[in-house]
């Protein structure tokens, strides 16, 4: 089976069926990327604006999605967040949460590699991996960035926000490249990626893909409805 991230977010339409949809994707997932709602997710595009929005307006916070993750068995759950959430609730106690629900990772594109530092230690002391983003902004500095990854390597296919595109970067290519030269972290590349099409396209640059926007579009759509649409989706795409 082809190394499949998936990603919703939480509580959209509800934690309820948040958890219904995360064993639907752990049939055919490795890793399943957990978006914590947040009132300004600047890497998002639009149909995962609106689902932080949904999702806050029917009551989601931080504590919440720590609650519904401890039912969850799954073994490799990621949280995507943002600054600000973690700050708030602690960073401390943010990745102790982690680990109490059995957390895998976590993402936060919105902090600098340079200014990690008091994150990392943290992740580090409670065995969460804080996974790191290449963009294609990260030019020279890519072998950098790899020498210290755990966990997985979030590789942004291009420029911008999230969301389905038309075509990719040529740089992919090159980047894995030499992402391998110092580094066996798997490499997984994400923004974009909706068709099954380029999913086989980008499973042969990397180790694996993931889809967050399109399965955000079905829920967008079917609402609570959405399990037997998220199924045959997912089982086409991989």
């Amino acid at each position: 089976m082809s190394k499949f991230v998936s990603f919703i977010t939480a509580g959209d339409p509800s934690l309820e069926k948040t958890k219904e949809f995360i064993d639907i994707l752990a049939e055919y997932s490795e890793i399943i990327e957990v978006g914590l709602p947040f009132s300004d997710p600047m890497a998002e595009g639009e149909v995962i604006q609106r689902a932080n929005e949904r999702a806050l307006a029917a009551g989601t916070t931080t504590e919440k999605m720590f609650e519904m993750l401890d039912e969850v068995t799954f073994e490799k759950m990621v949280i995507l967040t943002y600054a600000n959430p973690v700050y708030v609730y602690g960073y401390k106690d943010f990745f102790s949460r982690c680990k109490k629900s059995g957390v895998y990772g976590v993402i936060i594109p919105d902090i600098p590699y340079e200014e990690r530092g008091e994150l990392l230690e943290q992740a580090q002391k409670h065995g969460v991996h804080l996974i790191t983003l290449i963009a294609p902004t990260s030019a020279g500095r890519v072998q950098m960035l790899a020498r210290e990854a755990t966990g997985f390597i979030y590789l942004v296919s291009s420029m911008g926000v999230t969301g389905a595109r038309s075509e990719f970067g040529s740089h992919l290519r090159d980047t894995v490249a030499q992402i391998r030269e110092v580094t066996d972290v798997p490499v997984y590349i994400g923004f974009g990626i909706s068709t099954p099409e380029q999913a086989s396209q980008m499973r042969k640059i990397a180790d694996g893909v993931i889809v967050g926007s399109a399965f955000v579009k079905i829920i967008e759509k079917h609402g609570e409805q959405s399990g037997r649409y998220i199924s045959e989706f997912i089982r086409e795409m991989v």
